[in-house]
């Protein structure tokens, strides 16, 4: 499947040049195929997408603005919605494409979530006694704490001692008297 994202390429507005690369740029990090196709100097490219973006989703004009996605012949949605979907890391499912192999598990809807969480708080694993791999994890992290905490005093001690090389106060080197005005006088004359 190819995704099919309609540009203008010579467009006098800068904030739909900076939609368009936001676009691109997101598409090209993600290494998803896609084709631009320039609605500026193709006539056909111009009309197909204003044919096929939706009525619903057409500005009161009539006339649908650049950057419009599509996957193949299914539209996806403009740069709001491409935005959205970017914003809430749904990107693949707003293009209709599977999810690249080893990603995050897809986010989930709110009410999805809520099922979830219900599902856990029937089943109460928080009643359930805390194994012994469980247990030690606690007393690593514990001692690791402890560790840190004794590192931070030492640290803290050894600041407020004055005694380190580092933190004396280097001695200035005594300055040379300064020369009356009647020495310089007498250097020149000779």
């Amino acid at each position: 499947m190819v995704i099919k994202v309609f540009l203008a390429s010579s467009s006098g507005s800068t904030a739909i040049k900076k939609k368009q690369q936001d676009v691109l740029g997101f598409l090209e990090a993600l290494k998803v195929d896609y084709a631009p196709l320039d609605i500026a100097c193709n006539e056909d490219n111009r009309m197909w997408m204003r044919e096929n973006v939706p009525v619903e989703k057409k500005p009161t004009n009539g006339i649908p603005l650049p950057p419009q996605i599509f996957n193949e012949e299914s539209y996806c949605g403009d740069y709001e919605t491409f935005f959205d979907a970017k914003e809430d890391n749904a990107v693949f499912a707003f293009l209709g494409l599977p999810p690249p192999p080893g990603s995050k598990k897809a986010p989930m809807k709110q009410e999805e979530a809520q099922e979830e969480v219900e599902d856990e708080e029937a089943k109460g694993e928080d009643d359930q006694p805390v194994s012994e791999g469980e247990e030690d994890l606690g007393s690593e992290e514990e001692e690791e704490l402890r560790q840190l905490e004794a590192i931070v005093s030492l640290a803290f001690e050894m600041l407020k001692t004055p005694d380190i090389p580092i933190l004396r106060k280097k001695k200035r080197p005594q300055s040379r008297k300064k020369r009356t005005s009647s020495n310089s006088q007498e250097r020149f004359r000779m």
